[in-house]
């Protein structure tokens, strides 16, 4: 048994099998494009197993539709639902609904499983996280996948098996909920331990790019079969992260140690750079025999051996005030992921009022842009070696792209179009770059002095925190739209605002020590110049 069991702990099956039938190692790059993909493939079915309760809404709670002015709407037109005839709900005609989300509380009760879902998810989080950096990555993010899957699936089950009881549906999503919180702090956690702090930014700027991916996928995975019944919207996402659980358990090594090369981490734990460099050239040197290859697995072993606790996280300078920028910067984004679409369908645009089926597709525009404010924020922050400084500024300027898109975003279609985007830019565009590159930063900060295993822990302190804002947003937004819209975008201006507020101390800590390592003007060089040159003189006169 405990040979079996350092055998699911060291180098995965699948990695195993390929090495035996290539009859050769992997390099060090092909590894990381590997990881890569996985962990974008995995998180991915995370997302696209959060999406069928969205699409499946207007089926378990229907609400009268007007006409559809805009049916064939630019640029998306009818993408995602079928025309007439979407489901035959098993129990009788689809406009009946589905018990007990048809009655006069069937929006209620459906928020309060979207409220019950987040609030587990964010609690779940700093539990998460924690048992990430004690427990094995691959094992630990197979073990949320699977589980994610296997109860996603019985949500869905509820309808072939006729269940009517609201407490069924509740504990099925709060329990999702605590599986989906392993996702993130997971990921976040491999790719630290895999890349260095050099291009993290803009590698995990274009890595971020699964939410909007997942999102897609698991719109389209439920909406094409929601024809055949509501269940089979969440069975077939459900089973999606089920199998790629399987394929994480086959296919990822979580650390370097787990396929002979060594940690990053182990060789300097001053600077996670330079440790990085030398574990390449490391690796790479002619001559590694196996006997030191095991010597360095077993370095790496150590640097990774004691997991980090939830108060010493805390403690990293820097976690704490990106935990609440995050908080506010995650509230505005998910206002806008929850009642974008509600937005869209009650505000005139052009002069005409837009159906509720072509809004849901135009506001994906808004994670386009979010897209490309992850890459480019990352870049950014690559380019200045200044995270802070970026987020903030992204936060800042996301304050006039919101009073720009209030404003003028209802003069006609590709005016809004083009406004939302801009507006998603400056909103996902710090969202992406603290949960992404900022986590895996400070998991690995130099206080740690080479420990890696706070990485999940310090990734799952930043999100969860921003998750209570996440939940937090879009109620109060359902109180605060009762006054207009007008309150609902001051309510976001403020939290805009706010959070690059909570990083101002952070912020002039980077432009000090920026401008300290400014080179020396012409004028100071020449200076320089002509005062080492006058030293020989000096000393030749006192002679």
């Amino acid at each position: 048994m405990p040979g079996a069991f350092d055998a699911m702990l060291g180098t995965p099956p699948g990695i195993q099998l390929i090495r035996r039938l290539r009859g050769k190692e992997w390099s060090l790059n092909t590894y990381r494009y590997v990881v890569l993909l996985l962990t974008f493939i995995a998180y991915a079915c995370y997302h696209a197993s959060r999406k069928p309760t969205s699409i499946v809404k207007s089926v378990l709670d229907p609400k009268p539709v007007g006409n559809d002015s805009f049916h064939n709407i630019w640029p998306i037109g009818n993408l995602f639902v079928k025309e007439t005839e979407l489901v035959d709900n098993h129990s009788g005609n689809h406009d009946e609904g589905w018990e007990p989300f048809n009655g006069e509380d069937g929006t209620v009760k459906l928020g309060e499983i979207d409220v019950a879902f987040l609030a587990c998810y964010s609690l779940g989080m700093y539990v998460a996280g924690h048992l990430g950096d004690t427990l094995d990555l691959r094992l630990f993010l197979t073990t949320g996948m699977v589980g994610s899957g296997i109860f996603v699936v019985l949500f869905g089950m509820g309808y072939f098996w006729d269940i009517h009881a609201f407490w069924f549906y509740l504990a099925m999503q709060m329990i999702a909920g605590l599986f989906q919180a392993t996702g993130w702090p997971s990921v976040v956690a491999v790719i630290g331990n895999w890349f260095g702090k050099r291009k993290r930014g803009l590698i995990m700027g274009v890595w971020n790019a699964h939410t909007s991916v997942g999102n897609i996928t698991g719109s389209l995975l439920a909406a094409c079969v929601l024809q055949y019944g509501w269940g089979w919207s969440y069975i077939l996402p459900g089973g999606l992260i089920f199998l790629g659980g399987i394929m994480v358990y086959m296919l990822l090594a979580a650390y370097p140690e787990d396929v002979g090369l060594p940690s990053p981490y182990a060789f300097d734990s001053h600077t996670v750079d330079r440790g990085t460099k030398d574990a390449e050239i490391f690796i790479h040197k002619e001559g590694l025999d196996s006997s030191e290859a095991g010597d360095a697995h077993r370095s790496g072993s150590i640097s990774r051996s004691n997991a980090v606790g939830l108060l010493q996280a805390c403690l990293i300078p820097g976690v704490i005030p990106f935990a609440l920028c995050l908080f506010f910067a995650k509230l505005v984004a998910y206002t806008f992921l929850f009642w974008l679409p509600f937005y869209l369908s009650h505000t005139r645009i052009g002069g005409e009022y837009m159906s509720v089926k072509s809004a849901g597709n135009l506001s994906t525009l808004f994670d386009v842009g979010g897209i490309v404010g992850g890459i480019l924020a990352g870049y950014i922050s690559d380019r200045l070696e200044a995270r802070a400084i970026t987020a903030a500024s992204f936060m800042y300027l996301s304050i006039p792209a919101l009073v720009l898109y209030r404003i003028y975003g209802g003069l006609s279609k590709s005016m809004n179009v083009m406004l939302m985007m801009l507006a998603g830019l400056f909103v996902n565009g710090p969202y992406a770059l603290i949960t992404t590159a900022v986590s895996a930063d400070l998991g690995t900060h130099p206080s740690l002095k080479g420990n890696s295993r706070a990485l999940a822990t310090v990734t799952a302190i930043i999100d969860g925190t921003g998750s209570v804002g996440a939940a937090l947003g879009p109620l109060l937004t359902g109180i605060i739209s009762t006054r207009g819209w007008d309150a609902v975008f001051v309510m976001l201006i403020i939290g805009a605002a706010v959070a690059g507020l909570l990083l101002s101390r952070l912020v002039f800590a980077e432009f000090i020590e920026k401008t300290a390592k400014q080179p020396p003007s012409d004028v100071q060089r020449r200076h320089d110049i002509a005062g080492s040159a006058s030293q020989p003189l000096l000393r030749n006169q006192r002679r």
